[in-house]
């Protein structure tokens, strides 16, 4: 999705869209739509509101769009389809504790708010042209609610209520992950390793600043760049996550705490699954854990997790490399590359510098429109309610 046009940007938006509507009903049918304050979670109602909100925010209402990234942000803007809309779902200026006291809209006219900003979207799509500097902030909203999309998954797996993710990427691995149990004395999935040289790596994407013509730059985030050169040295990686199986192994061994939605059932495990509990896969890649977790399993395994460009370099070298079952912890401290420019919502990276960890990779959760390679995801170290794991490295 990060080179595409504007066809193929007008499909994508429309079936995003979809897919959180059927979120949002999940939301709506299990009566969640009052919630208790809960500081990983939003009400509903507010998220719907705050994707519609910003998919307005940077295309209806942003008369600066045609200049792209080189907008003047200091120009005003059109007025909102909603009087109250910047006053309710600004997430930049609506304190995340603040938003369980806002009188919000009904869930009928949100949803009509959520369709109205993206027929303006659509409209607004239908005049522009495939190379026009407009079109990164079409991107810009196009990931911004397949973030969400997510959050809706894990926000109701925190609430223990049924849930259909029907844009879950349905692998081959994927429909295995729930698949029967199997005893921890059972032979285990092969766990492979492979060794990389030492080299140079350049991580990141390409620089927007570069000679190249607009058509061959693809979209990216402002965190991408610029593309960072390291020096790695060699080292040997695991091809795949930890699985459940070598995690509670730790586990066990450790006397540490299983994490949230496991528990033993005699010999035996279980995973709740939006608050359906079923035999655990322990071949899958273990999931829910926090970097401090992560980091417990390493100190206890004696080895470490992968840096940024180590991953980044594996999987962009190996071809065995399996990525995108969980979100991947790496050892390094979300921080800018050098030379690195904001762009136009200022919000997205720089206030996060220096107090989150990276993460790559995708989780089967994550839609196939945010799925990149180059995608760097950070929260902070003690999340466990997003769907992160993590692999390995030798010490």
């Amino acid at each position: 999705m990060r080179q595409v046009n504007i066809l193929t940007l007008s499909k994508a938006l429309q079936h995003l869209r979809g897919h959180t509507l059927s979120s949002f009903e999940c939301y709506l049918s299990a009566n969640k739509l009052s919630l208790p304050y809960h500081k990983g979670l939003n009400p509903p109602v507010w998220e719907l509101g705050h994707i519609a909100w910003f998919q307005e925010y940077w295309i209806a209402r942003n008369l600066q769009r045609t200049h792209g990234l080189a907008s003047d942000l200091s120009q005003p803007r059109n007025a909102s389809l909603l009087h109250e809309a910047d006053a309710w779902f600004d997430s930049a200026k609506v304190a995340h504790s603040t938003r369980w006291d806002l009188k919000l809209l009904t869930h009928p006219k949100c949803i009509q708010y959520a369709q109205e900003s993206l027929a303006q979207t659509l409209e607004l799509l239908h005049n522009e042209t495939d190379h026009s500097p407009a079109l990164y902030f079409y991107w810009l909203v196009l990931q911004h609610e397949a973030m969400h999309l997510e959050a809706s998954a894990y926000m109701a797996q925190s609430l223990r209520m049924p849930f259909k993710a029907v844009w879950r990427q349905e692998d081959e691995i994927a429909e295995n992950s729930q698949s029967t149990a199997l005893n921890l004395k059972q032979q285990s999935v092969e766990y492979r390793t492979a060794r990389v040289p030492s080299q140079i790596w350049k991580l990141g994407s390409r620089d927007f600043s570069s000679n190249s013509s607009q058509e061959e730059i693809p979209f990216c985030f402002d965190n991408e760049l610029i593309a960072k050169t390291c020096s790695i040295q060699d080292f040997e990686i695991s091809l795949q996550p930890v699985n459940w199986a070598q995690y509670i192994n730790f586990v066990i061994d450790a006397g540490y705490r299983l994490p949230n939605y496991i528990r033993k059932t005699g010999s035996d495990f279980e995973v709740e699954v939006f608050g359906n509990w079923q035999p655990l896969n322990k071949d899958a890649p273990a999931v829910h854990l926090s970097w401090t977790d992560a980091q417990a399993y390493c100190a206890w395994a004696k080895c470490r997790l992968p840096t940024e460009a180590e991953w980044d370099c594996a999987a962009k070298t190996l071809t065995d490399f399996k990525w995108g079952q969980v979100w991947e912890w790496t050892q390094d401290t979300f921080e800018p590359y050098e030379g690195f420019a904001t762009h136009p919502y200022t919000e997205y990276s720089e206030p996060w510098f220096g107090t989150h960890k990276v993460l790559r990779g995708a989780s089967q959760f994550t839609h196939a429109v945010l799925r990149d390679v180059n995608y760097r995801n950070f929260f902070t170290p003690e999340r466990d309610d997003i769907y992160s794991g993590f692999r390995t490295c030798a010490l």
